[in-house]
């Protein structure tokens, strides 16, 4: 078994909002910000996100309003998070959606 991930630096713990299609989402970020978050290719066969999934999103160095996915938590995972200190986190995400 891996290691748990939890958000490093630049990087963000956030929500899927809406999928945009083409492998883009809107995703609320932890920093309260609506922001554009792509899929990269390389994770697109092997990573299906739906509305509601709480993701890692890599900020972009260029346009911190958009950013990649790099990780998706499964609902098991949001009980660790609780416990490692994102509580508060994943409550303010919950009141968006």
């Amino acid at each position: 078994m891996s290691e748990f991930r939890t958000p490093g630096e630049g990087e963000v713990l956030g929500k899927i909002v809406e999928m945009l299609g083409d492998g883009r989402f809107k995703v609320i970020c932890a920093d309260g910000q609506i922001r554009v978050a792509r899929l990269p290719g390389r994770l697109r066969k092997r990573l299906w996100l739906k509305a509601g999934d709480y993701v890692i999103v890599a900020l972009w160095d260029f346009d911190p309003a958009k950013g990649d996915i790099v990780h998706k938590y499964e609902k098991r995972d949001i009980e660790e998070l609780k416990r490692r200190g994102y509580a508060e986190t994943i409550e303010n995400l919950d009141r968006y959606v």
